[in-house]
């Protein structure tokens, strides 16, 4: 028995039944398993040892989750490195992480050729996947030289992804390696297996989203651990994922709430035909959903959302089934790992219905790699720990959020929430999206402005749009509240999970309206 034993498991019990289907390549489980030891072999070959770091800079493809695999067999963090960086952030991301390995897609050939010379003089390995890059190492010519069997000595490794990075530069996320004898499920599997029910040969898993990022990665590696077979896009389109849920008779899904947008968006008739009765739990987090939003897919769908709050850091998770946000409107659910407190600017933890910093006990803690400071940051005197969001919970224990404490705007000493201006706005007829961040104002120190997006067939010409808003503000909002200015943009700048980038929409400031 070994630490990767829920893999191996089905590697012997059912050899030859799907663990990942992408597009019309299946990837058996006997096939996953011999990927994951041949790659553990490549990099151990390459002097990787326990502790060390790994970078892949992969699109969505299955030998993704054979490369976390075989970095978890040899006792190495392995970080997925997302594919829209550009060439500083990448640069940045890997010597941060002190890799002294990186696996690049063949698919992203220019920006890893780019990546490795600018990291020429590091202790750096560079092997190519999925084709050729000129000055890499092919990882398949050298997989393929290596026996498909397991190793003697298999310590367990673990993830150390990085956060999104939306107000500010990503932060790796690290814990102490596992026992080197540890031989439990994989710590990036246990919990999900049990919290969303991925476990069982009957799990057929739709993945939507970018493997790059921690919560698409880890439910794909959670299903390969539990039995199930993932079936993964090679990137989201609204029309194939309904053509997948429906054809592959899928039981379990993961979303953004841009997706739901996406979904919804199109054409009635699609819409009108679609019917998946086995489908019976889409999952959805990573950025905040609309009431209204997610009362439309359950009215499409059913009962069958399920919304978690949780984050990169992994000190604590809520969830929400869809008969429950149905009573609790706008609450993301009640703590499943961990216990939460609500902290006030003094540090001292606040009663039910108060606003404060919410943060989690009862999960072991988290360090940001390399980052002591930003760490303290989101450690309060107790050691209890937040993501850094604003709420408060009711006396039933459920969770609110009202914003990220980062993005809070203080206007003439009052503290305003950009979460509370949007959803105002999105009350108004004719807006699709809005994100509100702070500018300077000499006379209260900080003021609101919102960039909205109009609905695709808004028939008012922009000023009519601004003057409606406007008015709506008025109606709803405190005077502080206001925004003191209204943009409309064509799209909000999204990481691929679907959070708004307010750093992005920062930058736009500068430019006319």
């Amino acid at each position: 028995m070994t630490a990767a034993a829920d893999l191996r498991r089905w590697a012997l019990d059912t050899p030859h039944r799907s663990a990942v289907v992408f597009g019309n390549m299946h990837l058996s489980y006997a096939e996953l398993e011999a990927l994951a030891n041949r790659y553990a072999r490549v990099f151990e070959s390459r002097g990787l040892a326990r502790g060390d770091h790994l970078v892949s800079l992969c699109g969505n493809r299955p030998e993704a989750l054979a490369i976390a695999w075989g970095a978890y067999r040899c006792g190495l963090y392995l970080t997925p490195m997302p594919t829209t960086l550009a060439l500083p952030e990448a640069v940045y991301m890997v010597g941060n992480a002190e890799a002294k390995l990186v696996v690049v897609d063949a698919a992203l050939a220019e920006l890893g050729a780019d990546l490795r010379a600018a990291l020429q003089h590091e202790l750096v390995s560079w092997l190519s996947i999925g084709g050729s890059i000129e000055h890499f190492d092919s990882l398949e010519t050298l997989a393929a030289g290596e026996p498909p069997t397991a190793r003697v000595h298999e310590p367990p490794g673990a993830l150390m992804v990085y956060t999104s990075g939306t107000t500010g530069a990503p932060k790796g996320v690290w814990r102490p390696l596992p026992a080197a004898d540890y031989l439990g499920p994989p710590a990036f599997a246990a919990d999900l297996l049990q919290l969303f029910g991925l476990g069982g040969m009957g799990v057929r898993y739709l993945s939507t989203a970018p493997l790059y990022h921690a919560a698409p990665l880890r439910f794909a590696l959670a299903v390969t651990a539990g039995g199930g077979t993932v079936h993964l896009l090679e990137r989201f389109d609204a029309e194939l994922a309904l053509d997948v849920l429906e054809r592959e008779a899928i039981t379990h899904s993961q979303w953004v709430p841009t997706m739901f947008q996406r979904l919804l968006a199109l054409p009635e008739s699609c819409r009108g035909a679609f019917a998946a009765p086995a489908h019976r739990v889409a999952v959805h987090g990573a950025a905040p959903c609309a009431a209204t939003l997610k009362q439309r897919m359950i009215d499409w769908w059913g009962p069958i959302l399920l919304e978690y709050y949780s984050g990169s850091e992994g000190i604590g998770l809520t969830l929400i089934d869809s008969a429950e946000a149905l009573r609790k409107l706008g609450s993301v659910g009640r703590a499943r790992k961990g216990e939460i407190h609500v902290l006030g600017a003094d540090g001292q933890e606040l009663p039910a219905g108060e606003t404060g910093v919410v943060h989690f006990s009862g999960i072991a803690p988290f360090t940001y790699f390399k980052e002591p400071q930003k760490t303290a940051a989101r450690t309060s005197e107790r050691g209890w720990q937040t993501f850094g969001d604003v709420g408060h919970v009711d006396v039933d224990g459920y969770l609110y959020l009202r914003d990220r404490q980062d993005d809070m705007i203080i206007s003439g000493g009052v503290n305003i929430y950009p979460q509370e201006i949007e959803q105002a706005i999105l009350e108004v007829p004719g807006v699709s999206e809005c994100a509100v961040v702070g500018v300077a104002d000499e006379r209260f120190g900080e003021r609101p402005l919102a960039f909205v997006v109009p609905e695709r067939d808004e028939v008012l010409a922009q000023q009519a749009l601004v003057e409606a808003i406007e008015a709506h503000n008025r109606r709803r909002l405190g005077r502080l509240k206001w925004p003191s200015e209204i943009r409309i943009i064509e799209d909000l700048p999204r990481s691929a999970t679907g959070k708004v980038l307010r750093r992005v929409l920062r930058d736009l400031l500068g430019r006319p309206s």
